[in-house]
């Protein structure tokens, strides 16, 4: 039996060889170059999704983070979707390859028969057939259907790979958008106290007739601002909190991320980043194997005007007696053989043709604006990483030089030179410009997320923000 499978596979593999598929060649595409900004053109890419990506993550030195990023390609539904559909994918790949190869079945019965006016005796029949048909595959039509099966089920697969970094990327942003909401509502209580202290001393002075009733109006303003954007920083937090257990796979009503004192890493994005690393997307990927497929489908079309071959082979028994059933007086075989094409149809076949012609322009239509949308991605991310890197020294120096001058105007008010409503605002100028700073942070960390996601992959360095902490490895 084996012998017999092997060489049905191997005349398969031998009238395979016909195929009417056009010759496929990776789509064109923007040509990879030393740097971004640079002029455009098309040319011939080689996908190479199968680069590791890397434990990106690890870049943030945050062992909470790592935590969370293991369990989400384990955990989160979306991704176990795509899993499925991957499944999915290969299976059809197994249906489709086994077409190639023979059909074989077997029919066995057994009957009793008698007379029921007489007491004569019964007869018994017993019967076994054995059947099998093969579709020889002279035009390459079931080998191109298997093609275009893999093709797609290696676009499934990075579809996958798309989700999985999406996910992954999603949960990054979040959890650093909490941890620097986490940093403003630490900032924001120790404000609180000093506005609050203001806000005593001021009506302490107001009752005293130092001051007018003016003045604690301005201190109260004050606090109670500061009071509701304290409010709002938890609800921004719950926000991002429960957004994070469904990206885990966590009923976000018993999942909670506890508070840690805040100490932000920031990758060193590097100025330079070479195109060519764009091929490591696995969305890019995922176009150009849909494009291959649908250039394997054209082959399926144009085997269609060629007529389809069916072979045929029966052998069986029928007996009166089991032990009699393979007796060579018992037993017959036969063999067959059928020819069918379609004679008038039309244009039928034509415009199926055609209509695959036009499904794989309209793949590589996508994968080419695939890979443009990327570039754009890219270009955004390192200009938004650059501005934002640009701007942290001069956040610093606005925080540095409002906290000075909240100070000096807290001193000229207590020696009475200025009144509250100046107090008031350097008060407020010297917490927008904290709050800048830290908000700059968290734009550098998760602007170099998005680069991360962009360019379907990690690099290696990190600066550290706190000098006390120390850089994690990158992987």
């Amino acid at each position: 039996m084996t012998r017999r499978l092997a060489f049905a596979t191997a005349v398969s593999a031998l009238l395979a060889g016909c195929s009417f598929a056009p010759p496929y060649h990776v789509p064109t595409s923007v040509a990879p170059v030393a740097a971004f900004k640079s002029d455009p053109g098309w040319v011939p890419s080689q996908p190479s999704d199968a680069v590791a990506k890397g434990a990106w993550w690890q870049l943030f030195g945050d062992d909470a983070l790592d935590a969370l990023e293991t369990r989400v390609a384990i955990t989160n539904q979306n991704l176990a979707y795509y899993r499925a559909n991957y499944a999915q994918a290969l299976s059809v790949v197994r249906v489709d390859q086994a077409a190639l190869l023979p059909t074989v079945g077997v029919t066995a019965s057994g009957t009793r028969t008698g007379a029921i006016s007489t007491h004569g005796p019964a007869s018994s029949t017993f019967s076994a057939i054995g059947t099998a048909s093969w579709e020889p595959d002279l035009w390459g039509a079931l080998t191109n259907t298997k093609r275009a099966a893999a093709a797609t089920a290696q676009a499934t697969a990075a579809q996958l790979a798309n989700a999985t970094l999406s996910a992954q990327g999603t949960l990054a942003t979040d959890y650093l958008e909490l941890r620097g909401i986490d940093a403003q509502a630490a900032m924001l209580d120790t404000t609180l106290v000093s506005y609050r202290r203001s806000y005593d001393v001021t009506r302490n002075q107001y009752n005293a007739g130092r001051v007018s009733s003016a003045d604690v109006d301005s201190a109260r303003v004050t606090l109670a601002n500061a009071e509701a954007q304290r409010r709002d920083f938890d609800r921004q937090r719950a926000a991002d909190e429960t957004a994070i257990a469904v990206l885990v796979g966590e009923n976000p009503s018993a999942f909670t991320i506890p508070k840690l004192a805040w100490k932000p890493v920031v990758p060193d994005v590097p100025a330079v980043v070479p195109s060519s690393v764009l091929e490591r997307r696995p969305d890019i990927a995922n176009a150009e194997r849909l494009a291959s497929a649908a250039n394997f489908n054209i082959g399926v079309e144009r085997a269609a005007f060629f007529p389809a071959v069916s072979l045929t082979a029966q052998a069986g028994s029928t007996a009166g007696a089991i032990g009699s059933l393979f007796g060579a007086a018992t037993s017959a075989w036969s063999l067959g053989a059928s020819v069918a094409e379609t004679l008038l149809d039309f244009g039928a076949r034509n415009a199926r043709v055609a209509g695959a012609r036009a499904a794989y322009d309209a793949a590589v239509a996508t994968y080419r604006q695939t890979v443009l949308n990327a570039f754009q991605e890219v270009e955004a991310n390192l200009a938004g990483v650059a501005a934002y890197r640009a701007e942290q020294m001069h956040y610093a120096v606005a925080s540095q030089a409002a906290d000075r001058a909240e100070k000096v105007t807290l001193n000229e008010y207590r020696a009475g030179t200025v009144d509250f409503t100046t107090v008031t605002a350097a008060e407020v100028t010297a917490y927008q410009a904290r709050s800048a700073l830290i908000q700059n942070t968290v734009n550098q960390q998760t602007s170099a997320v998005a680069v991360i996601e962009a360019i379907g992959g990690q690099w290696t360095g990190t600066v550290d923000l706190n000098p006390s902490t120390k850089p994690p490895v990158a992987q």
